[in-house]
């Protein structure tokens, strides 16, 4: 391995390849159309009994390998693929393997709540330090804290930028960034403070796994254009049940906005029977064309994992990117 001052130009000299799995092609399809590269052909297939089979069909050899896998739903099938995809990387001597996870599945499992369970979070990050992944990139981990499991480097990506343009866009005088619970009020506050209106929450008491029961809102929202956001929607119960109790407070209008479209169960069918004006959503999930309602619009990460992976194989900083975004919607501010 080259010393840790030649390291960033060892990088550069290396031929980038981009390498899809099966789980978002149209993503990494995306990315490569931004980075003008094409993909790296890989054969990718399940045998009888479910186990999965990966080759990578050209030379990987003394290159910067970026794997697009994110692990959402078949969450197990998916990791797995990931995992034996750096494996066969690994064996065919790259200079650096980074995988592209857009959405970390079992990020919500991070601490244990009752004796005797698992931290998944941190099973799956030592799976894939061990399977052979130099550097990881997501996007909106659950918990930040999550990123102190891994050993290795890893980025942690946001959305609020374009978030931040999506609020602007509606032109609402009266805009108040609203966290669905408590947990979520740091994020809230970023966006409230990146647009310069006031933040709400909503105050949730969580029964159980996936059920949420919402009581009541902490700042002023009466007269108000909400604007809910989370890292994800899931079963859609906590952004529902938060539209209702805002516009019961007296909310003039109420949007989500969220990373992460999980979307389990009926989840589409409570949004598009909600209180919500409109969702925005970005694609680090795959979304079926079944889910695609009027009411959920969508937003492509590509362009910025494209620029972190230019970046990353220069060696250059992403965060001159992100404060050039947050320039714009200064000047659009004034």
């Amino acid at each position: 391995m080259p010393c840790s001052s030649c390291w960033g130009e060892t990088m550069k000299d290396a031929q980038l390849k981009l390498i899809s799995g099966t789980a978002h092609p149209v993503l990494a399809k995306e990315i490569a159309g931004c980075l003008k590269l094409p993909l790296t052909p890989v054969d990718i297939k399940k045998f009888a009994d479910g186990e999965i089979y990966v080759r990578v069909l050209e030379s990987v050899r003394g290159c910067d390998v970026y794997i697009i896998q994110p692990t959402h739903n078949d969450v197990n099938d998916n990791l797995m693929e990931l995992l034996i995809l750096a494996d066969a990387l690994k064996r065919s001597s790259p200079l650096s393997i980074t995988a592209i996870v857009p959405y970390y599945g079992y990020s919500r499992q991070d601490k244990k709540t009752k004796s005797r369970e698992p931290i998944t979070a941190k099973l799956v990050a030592n799976m894939i330090q061990v399977a052979g992944i130099n550097r990881v990139i997501f996007f909106e981990l659950h918990v930040p804290q999550v990123q102190g499991f891994f050993d290795i480097p890893s980025d942690n990506l946001d959305l609020l930028p374009f978030f931040a343009q999506y609020v602007m866009d509606k032109k609402a005088k009266d805009a108040v960034i609203v966290s669905p619970d408590a947990g979520g009020a740091a994020r809230a506050r970023t966006l409230a403070q990146i647009l310069g209106v006031p933040i709400a929450i909503v105050d949730k008491r969580r029964q159980n796994h996936n059920v949420a029961a919402v009581e009541h809102v902490i700042g002023d929202v009466k007269g108000k254009t909400c604007f809910l956001i989370d890292d994800m929607i899931d079963t859609a119960g906590s952004i529902t049940e938060a539209a209702k109790i805002l516009k019961r407070f007296g909310a003039l209008k109420v949007y989500a906005l969220a990373t992460h479209a999980v979307l389990s169960g009926d989840a589409v069918q409570k949004l598009d029977n909600s209180m919500v004006e409109e969702v925005l959503l970005s694609n680090t999930i795959p979304l079926p064309t079944h889910k695609k309602i009027r009411k959920i619009r969508t937003v492509s990460i590509a362009e910025i994992l494209a620029e972190d992976i230019r970046r990353t194989h220069e060696g250059t900083s992403l965060g001159t990117y992100y404060d050039e975004l947050y320039k714009k919607l200064g000047k659009r501010r004034k």
